[in-house]
């Protein structure tokens, strides 16, 4: 009985920390991509590097046309296993 307590803590707190990871890469991810393209210039040779990086501000964009393909298949694949 305790070991089932004890998996459903685990589970909650793995939840949670994944909630926090996710929160904290989409963070991350909007200052690369937008936040610090609108800030002056940095004196620091990393932040500089992060601000004059054109990588990420692409990324997205473009990402979003396979994404739309992907979910296509997807439901596609759902309805030929439904109906088979």
């Amino acid at each position: 009985m305790a070991l089932c307590s004890i998996y459903k803590y685990g589970s909650k707190a793995q939840g949670l920390a994944f909630l926090a990871f996710g929160s904290i890469s989409f963070l991350v991810f909007v200052y690369v991509a937008i936040v610090s393209k609108l800030l002056p210039p940095f004196d620091n040779p990393i932040l500089a590097a992060i601000q004059n990086d054109r990588y990420y501000c692409f990324l997205v964009p473009l990402t979003l046309p396979i994404l739309v393909v992907a979910i296509y298949f997807h439901w596609l694949s759902m309805k030929i296993f439904k109906h088979a």
